[in-house]
């Protein structure tokens, strides 16, 4: 399993990355059954997300991620995952939670989307909510 981190003009500041591989690779073998999985995250600008937003999901509005599952089969996994360093900072001050926090929320968002968990009603949204949580319990627990 290979999960990438890529910066794109930008830089995310990420920490941990064996760490944040492993817990990724954990999460996922527990929620799918996949033989192979290969994800990159791509950190980028605002700018960058929304260009992605409008010519792929035909969205004209700022987002913090866009997760694209590629995957060809149910048995490999194949995904990227673009995160706007920007929009992660500014929601980190807006929900008074720490940087790196909100980094990984959003990482983890990407990852459970790939996982099954969707968040367009509200019972989903909820959901996601809980799930998010639970990541951030689980990986920064001392």
């Amino acid at each position: 399993m290979a999960i990438r981190f890529f910066e794109e003009n930008i830089r995310a500041g990420l920490q941990n990355k064996r760490k944040l591989s492993a817990f990724l690779k954990e999460k996922i073998e527990t929620n799918l059954a996949v033989k192979k999985a290969d994800l990159t995250y791509v950190f980028c600008t605002d700018q960058a997300l929304l260009e992605k937003n409008i010519a792929f999901l035909n969205h004209d509005t700022l987002t913090d991620i866009i997760t694209f599952d590629l995957s060809e089969n149910e048995n490999n996994l194949v995904a990227e995952i673009y995160i706007s360093v920007e929009r992660v900072r500014e929601n980190a001050l807006i929900f008074n939670v720490s940087y790196q926090q909100e980094l990984h929320r959003v990482i983890f968002h990407g990852m459970l989307h790939l996982c099954g968990f969707k968040d367009k009603t509200d019972k989903e949204a909820a959901e996601m909510r809980l799930q998010e949580s639970a990541c951030l319990q689980q990986y920064f627990k001392p």
